[in-house]
């Protein structure tokens, strides 16, 4: 071996000490331990939905020009239309010439694709074949938005998501939002409702997102206040700053809206700890309104009230989570694990500060708030090492970095980590790869003109499998963001949120520019050799429980060659991952635990025999390889 090849055998068992698959999963299914963590979410793989643009499966329900009333942008043109499924993403709409707004990434907000529930339906095969296990749907509460952050009713499934948008606004219009006893089922919540059961029945678990930190301008709650000042009961829900003087001709209602947004008004809170410092001791201000939330969480857990909840939903994700004071979080987990006992909780916790620190998530993964976290913390070193981006980073560096964020965390959390590369707040992952910028920092054409908006090259290609092999090897739960199994490109929002590439629909190449300037054609339809290595490497998961549960060991750390492998294992079973990021073919020797031959999970035909506790491996430029004893 080269002097100048580094061999480090760096294992977490602190960490990692009880992780035998065929003896120490911790076992849930009847437990009333609420600090527990579901086993099934440590063995899934994720996809993420984002409704509006995943696929239009029934015209006659798109939006109107009424039923996006009431968020940003406000503004809305009078010649406004749904935009065609296969536009080019840049090319303006014919109403934007008609629109006061400012620019096109104003104008882009406004844009509806008509993507719907039986859209998802139509293509839940394809979802079962591609192999993902469960499914993350971003909020579909009724909401005048096309992300759904900001809804008129917690209670409801989006009308324009369901097959009778009008019969959906009488059948909630009859309701009394504060007492459940008068709740319906409207269409659209009836098909969500089918969506749960045909997933189950194909092995699929399903979460849903929820923001309870605040709501929309045109939520019932808020709605209420506006008409009734302090009278309303409702009048605590909220953040208000000043309520309306009826004998003044002036309005000083006023309120704050989350992160100054005055589409999005917050909940009031009420917070005992150092304001300035996320996490924050408290709770929600108003009882009614905790109340409400949990019949909320109920409703959806066990649909038809009979005490199992089989038929309903298998979890929630919960938005800007850090947000909101512990204390909520801690009682919302005792409601949500009364109904089902292996309901996973995932939290969004993200920026300490923007745009240099994450929140270090301990506090939220003690077993009394939240099962896991999506994991950006995880991704984003990982990017920074693949892709060297903003810099180039030593592979002992990296490895650093993925200790230091399992240091702290109980490992029955680490293994139910949402691992994500992109989703609907970040570039997709293809367009984050061939930019060089720092993370999440000036990452679309808005903000940074010099920010690649076309398809991204060869090397970058490789650069993502590294990294997806990466992924799925490694301790967390994968996760897929829509999309990005077929190829698709896109700078930060609005452009992650481009309609779903599907092989039946003819798309226009993209040729313009948001700026007009000059930039090369590309062709757009689903990149199906990226489809079948997702199906290939999400089945070498399934089939190998050590990727789930097995301890860790890196056995390569070679800051010269830029080479780097790592050991999966447990008492009967071992795999090795091994990188060469280098542009250079390298011969690697590459330290193993058992004895045997190791066979490459992509090539059944290559094969390693050990010998000295060791193989020596071939590795071309910028490829990875999973070898199996």
């Amino acid at each position: 071996m080269k002097k100048n090849i580094l061999l480090i055998t760096f294992t977490f068992l602190f960490l990692f000490s009880c992780q035998n698959p065929e003896n120490k999963k911790e076992t849930v299914r009847n437990s009333t331990d609420i600090s527990s963590v579901p086993q099934w979410s440590k063995e899934v793989v994720w996809y993420q939905i984002f409704v509006e643009r995943f696929r239009n499966g029934d015209p006659t329900n798109d939006p109107t020009r009424h039923d996006i009333k009431g968020t940003y942008p406000d503004s809305i043109p009078t010649d406004w239309a749904i935009t065609p499924w296969g536009q080019d993403w840049y090319k303006p709409d014919a109403y934007f010439k008609s629109s006061i707004l400012p620019d096109q990434w104003n104008n882009l907000q406004l844009r509806r694709y008509g993507g719907d529930l039986q859209g998802v339906l139509d293509k839940l095969d394809y979802l079962a074949e591609l192999g993902i296990t469960a499914i993350y749907f971003n909020p579909l509460n009724d909401s005048p938005s096309l992300h759904k952050y900001d809804p008129r009713t917690w209670t409801h499934i989006d009308v324009n998501f369901g097959p009778n948008p009008t019969k959906d606004k009488e059948t909630i219009a009859k309701e009394e939002p504060l007492k459940p006893e008068t709740w319906q089922w409207t269409e659209a919540d009836k098909i969500f409702l089918k969506i749960i059961t045909e997933c189950h029945k194909k092995g699929i678990k399903v979460i849903l997102d929820y923001s309870f930190n605040h709501t929309g301008k045109e939520f019932w709650a808020f709605k209420d206040i506006q008409k009734n000042g302090k009278k309303s009961k409702t009048a605590d829900w909220y953040e208000i700053e000043h309520f309306d003087n009826p004998e003044t001709p002036e309005n000083e209602f006023s309120y704050k809206g989350w992160a100054n947004v005055p589409n999005m008004p917050e909940m009031a809170k009420i917070i005992t700890s150092d304001p300035k410092e996320m996490p924050f001791e408290g709770n929600l201000k108003s009882e009614s309104a905790k109340q409400h939330i949990f019949a909320i969480a109920r409703r959806w857990l066990d649909p038809n009230n009979d005490g199992n909840p089989e038929d309903g939903l298998d979890g929630y994700r919960l938005d800007v989570a850090a947000e909101v004071p512990t204390g909520f979080w801690r009682e919302f987990r005792k409601e949500v694990r009364k109904i089902n006992p292996q309901a996973y909780l995932i939290g969004e916790i993200w920026w300490k500060t923007w745009p240099d620190e994450l929140m270090f998530p301990k506090t939220f993964l003690e077993g009394d708030m939240f099962d896991a976290i999506m994991n950006y913390r995880w991704f984003r070193p990982t990017r920074h090492f693949f892709a060297e981006a903003p810099e180039a980073m030593k592979v002992s560096d990296f490895v650093a970095e993925l200790k230091d964020k399992l240091t702290g965390i109980d490992p029955k959390h680490s293994q139910a980590m949402m691992n994500l590369l992109s989703s609907h707040d970040v570039p997709r992952v293809f367009t984050s790869l061939y930019n060089k910028n720092k993370y999440k920092y000036q990452s679309k054409p808005y903000d940074n003109k010099n920010y690649k908006i076309d398809k991204p090259d060869t090397e970058t290609e490789l650069i993502r499998q590294m990294l997806i092999i990466h992924q799925f090897t490694y301790i967390g739960a994968p996760h897929i963001w829509n999309g990005d199994e077929v190829g698709m490109w896109g700078a930060d929002d609005p452009d992650c949120r481009k309609p779903l590439i599907w092989a039946d629909i003819q798309y226009e190449p993209e040729t313009h520019h948001p700026f007009g300037t000059k930039r090369k054609t590309d062709k757009v339809e689903p990149d199906m050799n990226l489809y079948a290595f997702y199906q290939k490497i999400i089945k070498i998961r399934k089939e190998n429980p050590v990727l789930i549960y097995g301890n860790i060991e890196y056995t390569l750390i070679d800051d010269a060659n830029i080479c780097l492998a790592y050991s999966r294992f447990d008492e009967k079973n071992e795999i090795v991952v091994v990188f060469n990021k280098s542009k250079k073919s390298q011969k690697l020797t590459i330290p193993v635990k058992k004895s045997g031959t190791f066979v490459n999970l992509f090539d059944k035909n290559e094969t390693y025999n050990s010998e000295n506790q060791q193989i020596i491996v071939e590795m071309p430029a910028m490829q990875a390889k999973i070898l199996k004893l």
